[in-house]
């Protein structure tokens, strides 16, 4: 009877870390399918709303053919979109490495997202959905690239993560050229099935009249999205916070 319940319990072991081993290191799926960007859900009372500027510094949106593209009537938003071959969105993580800081760099260029612009009114505009494919993260090691995607973000099952803002606060009501600014971008971020409400701090350049460029940076901690990072041997602890990153180019869509 001894020898049965043994030999079960070590069927049981041998089966469970079979699994495991076949959750590390299976092949992740790919990408379904380039990442494009989703409409963004342009505020049709701010846009009805929308007043010129009273200040003489030049308004670093597009005007010209550019607005007229977008709207006609040049009453309404600029449609910019994420230039993905000019960006990258990423997350950083500290860990302990065989006794040794090391910090992990997950990036990808397969981010999307539109920003609908107010040339005579820049406080009034609006950040759509901003989607990232977790298939495509890759670190500077495939052992924890598969971590990441098999065990972390389970990418088999949940291919994007996003960000809804809910609101931007301290845009200004007028931009120029060149000029840095920079304000906070609040909204829901999405990873797996969790949701949690998140705040960017941005600080984008109008670099033209065509062109923005910016960056978009938030802490998160791991356990608030109920990731759970797998033990390894090498690494002696990880941090609980994930700084995250968006850095990126926008043009106008079309």
């Amino acid at each position: 009877m001894f020898r049965r319940i043994a030999i079960l319990i070590a069927v049981a072991i041998l089966a469970a870390g079979a699994y495991l081993a076949y959750s590390f290191f299976r092949t992740p799926e790919e990408a379904s399918a380039p990442i494009e960007a989703l409409p963004v859900a342009v505020d049709q009372s701010a846009a009805e709303s929308s007043a010129p500027a009273v200040n003489s510094t030049p308004t670093a949106m597009p005007a010209g053919e550019a607005r007229q593209e977008n709207d006609p009537a040049g009453a309404g938003p600029i449609i910019f979109e994420i230039v993905q071959e000019e960006s990258e969105a990423r997350f950083l993580i500290d860990e302990v490495l065989r006794g040794s800081d090391n910090t992990v760099v997950g990036s990808t260029d397969q981010v999307a997202g539109q920003i609908a612009v107010y040339p005579e009114a820049p406080s009034r505009s609006q950040v759509g959905v901003i989607q990232v494919n977790a298939r495509t993260l890759a670190t500077d090691n495939n052992f924890r690239n598969r971590a990441l995607k098999n065990r972390i973000l389970r990418t088999n099952e949940f291919e994007f993560i996003t960000f809804t803002p809910t609101e931007i606060r301290n845009l200004p009501d007028v931009v120029a050229i060149g000029e840095p600014i920079s304000f906070e971008i609040v909204g829901d971020l999405t990873v797996t099935d969790v949701t949690r409400p998140v705040v960017f701090e941005v600080t984008l350049t109008p670099v033209s009249r065509t062109r923005l460029e910016g960056m978009a940076r938030a802490t998160v901690k791991h356990a608030d999205f109920n990731l759970a990072i797998p033990d390894s041997p090498q690494v002696d602890t990880v941090a609980d916070d994930v700084i995250l990153e968006l850095s990126f180019v926008a043009v106008p869509a079309g």
